[in-house]
């Protein structure tokens, strides 16, 4: 590469974090979160008022003495684990091609901080990498949303691309494998459950196409041109990708869906409901994915590390040990660097 030729600019995006555990802070966190018309599709007013006068107000406290229950020495795991993915990242691409930032897509550091880097860093492209596996407007779309709202301000806004899905990249699926080998190396288990973070059932019949979406195992068994986005299928499509790999039968795994907010219908089956069944029918031993994070989190160490794990437990359940997130793993940073070539 030409030394006089600018350079590729690379930003990661992971969702965010409060600045601390303080109940300041997650509130803070949690209104700007949950003000984005894509997490919350509701008309602004209504949103607004659900938001500021109800959620906020009320699920700070409980949502910060949660968050104290993952706070590390280095802060929250969320944002340190993507610090050392773009670092690692940054160490394995050619720094004179490439320079890698990183954001969150809620509170620091902000999309728009990353972007002003990379724009004062002239670079000639940019590279959009969302760190969700799974296509979820709430998610990725929330991301293409920011960037281009940000970016349009700008007099000379270079070439601009986005990663947006990764379900089935060869070394994403290997990482996933990996960790998932050093608990199976250790013991048989009854059951392999994928639990991926939740939707409102309403946002996924949005995205349907040509009528395609019924919610079902059906359609959803199926991952096709018409539901390459539909997040359920993605998902569903992960659940049979890491099973292949590791060569765990298919009736042995379940894929299901946590974190749900409200009473509207959320995409189904709930792992709750899920975990009843398990416990009914006499299941022991669970070995649990939660393939929607690459980062540990909230909803990876507490939701499903612990409070899904009480409750099998206390049903009846013998063994329930969680795979831990991608995180900084090497192969997962060889596959964030193999997208970087992929898209530049």
């Amino acid at each position: 590469m030409s030394k006089n030729k600018a350079k590729i600019g690379v930003l990661l995006v992971n969702l965010g974090t409060p600045d601390s555990t303080a109940t300041g802070d997650v509130r803070k966190y949690l209104r700007e979160f949950l003000m984005d018309g894509r997490v919350i599709d509701f008309p602004f007013i209504p949103r607004w008022m659900l938001v500021n006068l109800i959620i906020a107000p009320f699920r700070s406290f409980k949502s910060a003495a949660e968050y104290r229950k993952v706070w590390e020495e280095r802060g929250s795991p969320l944002m340190f684990h993507t610090v050392d993915l773009r670092d690692k990242v940054a160490e394995k691409l050619d720094k004179d091609k490439y320079v890698v930032e990183m954001a969150m897509r809620y509170q620091s550091p902000s999309i728009e901080e990353g972007l002003k880097k990379l724009n004062k860093a002239n670079v000639r492209k940019i590279i959009v990498i969302s760190l969700f596996p799974q296509y979820a407007s709430a998610t990725n779309g929330s991301v293409v949303d920011k960037v281009m709202e940000i970016a349009r301000t700008w007099q000379i806004i270079p070439n601009i691309s986005f990663v947006n899905n990764f379900v089935d990249h060869p070394l994403f699926l290997e990482a996933w494998a990996e960790l998932g080998r050093e608990w199976m190396a250790k013991q048989e288990y009854d059951k392999y459950l994928f639990s991926y973070h939740g939707l409102p059932a309403r946002q996924i019949k949005k995205g349907s196409v040509d009528n395609y979406c019924q919610l079902s195992d059906k359609c959803c068994g199926n991952y096709t041109k018409k539901n390459q986005f539909c997040y359920r299928g993605q998902c569903f499509y992960t659940t049979r990708l890491i099973a292949e790999k590791l060569g765990i039968p298919m009736e042995k795994t379940i894929t299901c869906f946590q974190s749900r907010l409200g009473k509207d219908t959320w995409i189904q089956p709930y792992t709750e409901d899920v975990i009843e069944e398990l416990a009914k029918d006499g299941i022991k031993k669970v070995l649990v994915f939660s393939p929607a994070f690459v980062a540990d989190c909230l909803e990876t160490t507490v939701e499903v590390g612990q409070e899904y794990k009480e409750e099998f437990i206390e049903l009846g359940g013998e063994q329930w040990d969680l795979v831990p997130s991608l995180n900084s793993n090497d192969t997962w940073v060889e596959c964030v660097k193999e997208l970087v070539e992929e898209n530049s």
